[in-house]
């Protein structure tokens, strides 16, 4: 498979430090001015409420059948990228990236994060261990690769046709999320049952616990106020108003965690090669189109976050264009159509094995032919 602009990830480590890279960024790329992480909020909170009111007032009037249904699509669609930003800047708040006070960053990741149903604490915490450990074959906390070895059987019959191929795209994208916060879909593998909802779960410290019961109150909170607005507008009504763009949303965020980690051209390494430069450098700016843009640049700055996930979003384009001399062919970047990246990423990243003949033991390479 040949794509442009994309070759393998140099194997040897990399002539340069973290050191290196930082010094080639603008210095004001790591400035996190309140006033301005907040102008970013409040746009999309005027969004959603815009948004929301052409639902109520207009969409859901609607008396054509297949008028509803399109614009239902469309308000799903425009309404989901709002959430989604939403959950981008949840996000950086997780890493101290929306201001330089970390109570009014846990506060603002707190909040919105607990509208899209997302357990905040919890996931910080989990997140930041993918961040630590990123590239690992054994400790990568997200979207860890399987072994030749470990393919289960009737996972080979699934991807190896199209149409079931298919099935498992659409219904991986559309649960992924929720299924890995409930029942570690597709995170590490403990030695006993891992969920961000478990305040005693293996992926979380004694000292963690309070707050993910915090983030359990929360949510529990939120779905209580669904279900109240369950009994005063019906089930069908909520689910358009937020079910709809929920799924969006999560959708979304799967999307993009799958094709900036999966990649047939970035390698994992085990516990002889892996260190945390070569780890964090695995991972793969894409181009999302418009989408790009609607994900505040999330989707195409993904190397320099990983490697400064303080940098706010508003600078990450920047500091991208910034570190990518220094980098040069470490620098990992896909053009591919999403649509077409998504296809061959659950065709042809399978399992992970070393060359055949390779001298570089200890890393590995995404493969499909079995």
């Amino acid at each position: 498979m040949e794509r442009k602009n994309v070759s393998r990830t140099p194997q040897l480590k990399p002539p340069f430090t973290l050191g290196d890279v930082k010094k080639a960024i603008p210095p004001h790329c790591f400035e996190r001015p309140v006033l301005r992480s907040f102008s970013f909020l409040l746009f999309d909170v005027v969004m959603l409420c815009s948004l929301f009111c052409i639902f109520a007032k207009f969409i859901i009037t609607e008396q054509s059948r297949f008028y509803f249904l399109v614009y239902m699509v469309m308000y799903s669609q425009l309404q989901g990228c709002v959430f989604s930003r939403f959950w981008i800047i949840g996000h950086e708040c997780g890493h101290n990236a929306f201001s330089d006070y970390r109570w009014l960053n846990d506060t603002v990741g707190f909040i919105v994060h607990s509208f899209l149903l997302f357990p905040y604490f919890s996931w910080k915490y989990n997140h930041r261990r993918h961040h630590s450990r990123t590239g690992h074959l054994h400790k990568e906390e997200f979207n860890g690769p399987m072994l030749k070895s470990e393919v289960p059987l009737i996972f080979k019959h699934l991807i190896t046709n199209p149409a079931t191929r298919f099935l498992v795209t659409f219904i991986v994208l559309a649960f992924g999320v929720p299924l890995y916060l409930l029942v570690n879909f597709r995170g590490r593998a403990y030695d006993r049952f891992a969920s961000q909802f478990d305040p005693y779960s293996p992926m979380f410290s004694r000292n963690q616990r309070a707050q993910v019961f915090v983030s359990d109150a929360a949510f529990l909170t939120m779905v209580y106020a669904l279900y109240k607005l369950v009994s005063l507008k019906g089930f069908a009504w909520v689910a358009c108003a937020y079910g709809g763009p929920y799924l969006v949303q999560t959708s979304n965020v799967f999307l993009v965690a799958i094709l900036q980690h999966t990649h047939p051209f970035v390698p994992f390494y085990d516990s002889s090669e892996w260190d945390w430069l070569r780890g964090s450098l695995g991972t793969i700016d894409r181009d999302f189109g418009i989408l790009n843009t609607m994900h505040y640049q999330s989707t195409n700055t993904h190397v320099a976050h990983h490697l400064f996930p303080t940098i706010p979003h508003y600078h990450a384009k920047e500091a991208t264009e910034a570190i990518k001399p220094i980098l040069g062919e470490y620098y990992r970047y896909d053009d591919t159509p999403i649509y077409k990246a998504l296809w061959t990423t659950f065709k042809e990243c399978v399992y992970v094995e070393e060359d055949e003949g390779d001298q570089n033991k200890g890393i590995y390479w995404y493969k499909y032919k079995f």
